[in-house]
């Protein structure tokens, strides 16, 4: 792939992962992207997994055509795109790796038996890299999302070497839409650090940008205020879609089906948008993902060991942990003797930021009856209110 001339393509897709991070399903595979600029001075951007290292190393040297690489510019540290580091070193033992201080620290951890103080430059806020007709300005970006990171901007192309901001699950050799792999991308992998998002965002603000060429997914050359108006939708922790996310946890069937009702009750009410999804059998990662899409969410849940359900615990604790905040929450529990899920679900809503908490709880009795109808029709009035 040419991203320009003087720009090309050199990552490679991997078809035979099935769980990224050893957690989250990629049924479309993974792109790990690099790219080589080619001027004066030559620099590879990246490198790639090493599960996919020999194909990655064919379309390296298939670009070089017999050229010598000046610099490795390091932006993230993480294996999937700084495996083959060492690799690239012992082959060009000219060639400087271009980094952070952070990641120039951090390197050695990796990778042992290398000077990376020796043979790296450690970039700082703001510095550039002459390549000839080309120029690298490099902005840190710690914690997006992690602390080594940084962007780079080349000057005369206005292009953006992203990093991981604005990647995707999905190899790019399967295609699909960008909106909904990079939301689910976007939560469960940068969605704890909004913040320093936002930071890097307001640096992207300042630069006259035309093509962003992310660490995942596809390079993006039109309607670029598109996926960065999301960016700052999502690391706002401002919903994106007014709706519902009815999740549930049900162990025998009679949660499921309250909640299947409370749902149909719910866009009865005129809820814009209401989707349901079953915590013991979806996608985890996807479940987060509609968490913080949608404005509202219901939890529902049976009681387990004087406790809450295992699946509803693990997709709060998911929650919990990616910053979640700024939603009406409704709750529902079951329970056949003494209920308790409610009382868990409460706990760990309120140990979120900005969680309002509407009344009343609705409480089912193994199943649902006639007269928990009435209870659940408050509960979706008070939340949709």
């Amino acid at each position: 792939m040419e991203i320009s001339p003087a720009i090309k393509y050199v990552g490679v897709d991997d078809l035979d992962i099935d769980l990224f991070e050893s957690q989250y399903i990629v049924p479309d595979g993974m792109a790990y992207n690099s790219y080589i600029i080619f001027d004066e001075k030559v620099v590879i951007m990246d490198t790639a997994d090493a599960r996919k290292g020999a194909e990655w190393w064919s379309n390296v040297e298939r670009a070089l055509d017999g050229r010598t690489p000046d610099y490795l510019v390091v932006q993230h540290a993480e294996p999937d795109h700084a495996s083959l580091i060492a690799e690239v070193m012992e082959k060009y033992p000219s060639i400087k790796v271009v980094a952070t201080a952070a990641a120039i620290k951090m390197l050695p951890q990796f990778f042992g038996g290398i000077d990376f103080v020796e043979r790296g430059i450690a970039v700082k806020e703001g510095d550039t890299l002459s390549l000839g007709s080309h120029t690298l300005q490099f902005f840190v970006a710690p914690m997006v999302h992690w602390p080594e990171v940084m962007v780079s901007y080349e000057q005369s192309e206005k292009v953006l070497f992203s990093a991981d901001a604005f990647g995707k699950f999905g190899a790019l050799c399967n295609g699909g839409g960008w909106e909904c792999e990079a939301r689910r991308y976007y939560f469960n992998i940068c969605g704890k650090y909004g913040m320093q998002v936002q930071n890097l965002l307001k640096k992207a603000a300042t630069l006259d940008i035309k093509t962003i060429c992310p660490l995942h997914g596809p390079v993006l050359t039109e309607n670029l205020g598109h996926y960065i108006g999301l960016y700052d939708t999502w690391s706002k922790y401002e919903p994106e879609t007014e709706g519902v996310f009815v999740a549930y946890a049900s162990i025998h069937g009679g949660t499921a089906v309250a909640a299947n009702r409370l749902a149909d009750i719910l866009r009865a009410q005129g809820a814009p948008k209401v989707v349901v999804s079953d915590l013991s059998r979806c996608d985890m990662a996807e479940a987060v993902e509609d968490a913080f899409r949608y404005s509202h969410m219901v939890v529902c849940a049976a009681s387990y060991d004087a406790d809450v359900f295992p699946p509803m615990h693990d997709f709060l604790h998911h929650l919990k942990i990616k910053n979640f905040q700024k939603r009406r929450v409704a709750i529902m529990e079951n329970g056949s003797w003494a209920p308790t899920a409610g009382r868990v679900m409460r706990v760990m809503l309120e140990s979120m930021k900005e969680i309002e908490i509407v009344e009343p709880m609705v409480t089912i009795r193994s199943r649902m009856k006639d007269s928990d109808v009435a209870a659940m029709e408050r509960l979706a009035a008070s939340l949709l209110q």
